[in-house]
């Protein structure tokens, strides 16, 4: 069975066209499945437009969460709910087409974990998505050894059993193909067609491009060094120790030899080296804070979203 997965925030114009498009798409497959569309709190009519197509729709399903909860909380609802043994994740303003389904799913029939959709000719502006996409796109790959040209798309389709070994939490979401390969996941790329909006405005900016070099890190830090975290904060102390031995050692050989450079740079030196012990620690820190953060939700089963209702048409059931 597929499970199609659809986080929506503010898509009022998007949703019956999309809904249109994706049915006649899924029926053409000729396989069982589900929509279970995430609503994150929208604020204009999708919640409304979702609920009258539950009640003509057996295999729709809408979740809606309590507040905006963000991308990654709403794709992890759906794929909590999901049921299907392959979960097909896309966004609700059609700038993904229902028609690349097909070839997603093909990889996935040739033996592939995950097939993820390449943006290959984008739509989007120059200046404040292509350049800074290009630039993340190819860190993601150096930093998790992962070969794909385009981690940013939500258009990925999964196998259910890749999923159940992967939790989600800030904004990963975009690197699920880089925390499955922890797994031994096959990763394949398949091409897809990127369409202009047809109505509002992307919900992403330039202002996130500093958030996805955070998460960079993260992934980096979380691939390598989680089951060792001593590799990666020892070398860090190593560094820190060494480098202020020799400090200390230059202005020791200089006071004992008169040269007064205490006098001359000692508070620009002192100011340095806070500083750069301060950026670490904070640096040190924050990766600690991910490990403890992921440690209390998945110790107490807690998730990163809280639903508000559920709708799916309710079969008649014939009296007694």
């Amino acid at each position: 069975m597929l499970s199609i997965v659809i986080p929506i925030h503010n898509e009022e114009p998007s949703i019956l066209p999309l809904y249109d498009r994706l049915t006649s798409v899924l029926e053409s497959i000729q396989k069982p499945y589900e929509i279970i569309v995430v609503d994150d709190a929208s604020t204009d009519r999708s919640f409304d437009l979702l609920a009258n197509l539950v009640e003509t729709d057996g295999r729709l399903k809408v979740i809606r969460l309590r507040r905006n909860f963000g991308q990654t909380a709403a794709l992890s609802a759906g794929f909590d709910e999901a049921q299907g043994n392959v979960i097909i994740s896309l966004d609700g303003d059609l700038q993904h087409a229902p028609e690349d389904i097909p070839a997603l799913l093909a990889k996935i029939e040739e033996g592939y974990d995950i097939a993820s959709g390449w943006r290959k000719e984008r739509v989007d502006n120059a200046i404040t998505r292509k350049i800074p996409s290009r630039v993340a796109n190819w860190l993601m790959a150096k930093s998790s050894g992962v070969a794909l040209r385009d981690f940013g798309t939500t258009f990925k389709a999964y196998r259910a059993e890749v999923l159940k070994d992967i939790n989600l939490y800030g904004e990963l979401h975009r690197f699920i193909p880089a925390l499955a390969s922890f797994y031994g996941a096959r990763i394949a790329e398949v091409p897809i067609s990127n369409t202009p909006r047809i109505a509002g405005d992307s919900h992403y900016g330039l202002g996130r491009t500093f958030n996805v070099m955070f998460d960079i890190l993260t992934i980096k830090f979380l691939l390598k060094y989680f089951t060792r975290p001593m590799h990666f904060f020892g070398r860090m102390g190593l560094a820190g120790f060494v480098l202020g031995f020799v400090i200390l050692g230059t202005l020791a050989v200089q006071k004992i030899f008169g040269y007064g450079a205490m006098g001359d740079h000692g508070p620009l030196m002192i100011a340095g080296g806070l500083l750069l012990l301060g950026g670490l620690m904070m640096f040190s820190t924050g990766l600690l804070g991910e490990v403890l953060m992921r440690t209390y939700f998945e110790s107490q089963g807690r998730r990163i979203y809280a639903v508000r209702e559920i709708r799916c048409r309710r079969e008649p059931v014939a009296p007694a």
